[in-house]
């Protein structure tokens, strides 16, 4: 799909959040596409502390952002976790009436949110993990396995740690390593199976392209270092039998219509030996080249300026 002449989009990238400089590699990432392929772009940055900063670092007044943001044709949200990808900037997109690529506001706080998210999932007919939700101030619970603690709103597995079976201490070192990030936080049974992605995209004329699958291999839990560190290897396609492979596609179907996506969404599950679990869905995933879900589309035929052009063109209908 070509854009059309004189396409302005705002990229707004940074975020008062724990993926600030993540989202600043996906914001340079797609600016810098966006330009190359004709669009004229408009970056905005969120601070660590909420501010806003024009390209040049200079600050502005949420009014000043506003009326920027207001010159553009579309709105292209890269502030991954908490104050972008929960939906907040595409609230904003739609209090100024400017198409926004992506989800909108329920779809991305439903999605930001792991606890509603599994609730919502379990109501689809997708497996989940067994898990319990433990608040701020609340005592230690027991929990007779391995586990996982992870923050409920938060992303690029920060927060996260695996807690073996009785160790009592170390649950509660996790929980109060978690509540940095949240005050709400989930303590999930661990699964043992394999780590692997799927990407679904809503075209701009309405179709959807759904990705081969990725395998993610790791030592040891996937998270925030082994994300960035260049520890981790990706296999695209991932080796799945023909029904491995149609059940994964119907569950990412199934979860990007049932949440109410647009645009591109990547969804990780785990393939245990009682089938696919879902994990969690990300409504606004990591965005440079080599990020996963643009690997996973550039695997399907589809390049990565390619991709930011039809995300820009589905935006605008």
């Amino acid at each position: 799909m070509k854009q059309e002449p004189g396409q302005r989009v705002a990229v707004i990238g940074g975020g008062a959040n724990s993926e600030h400089v993540v989202s600043l590699a996906s914001t340079e990432a797609v600016s810098a596409t966006l330009i190359r392929a004709g669009f004229a772009v408009l970056n905005l940055t969120i601070a660590p502390d909420g501010g806003w900063r024009d390209a040049e670092g200079v600050p502005l007044t949420p009014a000043a952002a506003v009326a920027a943001i207001s010159t553009c044709d579309v709105l292209f949200p890269m502030v991954h976790g908490p104050g972008g990808e929960d939906g907040t900037l595409a609230a904003l997109a739609r209090l100024v009436t400017i198409p926004c690529v992506g989800s909108a506001l329920g779809a991305g706080a439903v999605g930001m949110d792991k606890w509603v998210s599994k609730l919502v999932a379990r109501a689809l007919g997708v497996p989940v993990a067994d898990g319990l939700l433990v608040k701020a101030g609340d005592p230690t619970p027991h929990w007779p396995g391995d586990c996982v603690v992870k923050p409920v709103a938060a992303g690029s597995s920060q927060g996260v740690r695996l807690v073996l079976a009785g160790d009592g201490e170390a649950l509660g070192d996790a929980l109060v390593h978690a509540f940095q990030h949240d005050r709400r936080t989930l303590v999930e049974e661990r699964l043992v199976g394999r780590e692997i992605d799927i990407a679904v995209l809503r075209r701009a004329d309405g179709t959807l392209l759904v990705s081969p699958p990725l395998e993610i291999h790791v030592p040891g839990l996937f998270d925030y270092t082994s994300k960035y560190d260049g520890s981790a290897e990706f296999q695209i396609p991932a080796p799945l039998t023909d029904l491995e492979l149609k059940a994964l596609q119907e569950h990412a179907i199934t979860l990007y219509e049932g949440f109410g996506c647009a645009g591109l969404a990547r969804i990780d599950f785990f393939l245990t030996e009682n089938g696919w679990v879902f994990n969690e869905i990300n409504t606004i995933p990591g965005m440079t080249e080599q990020s996963q879900a643009p690997r996973m589309l550039a695997a399907a035929g589809l390049d990565y300026p390619g991709l930011l052009t039809e995300l820009v063109g589905a935006a605008r209908g």
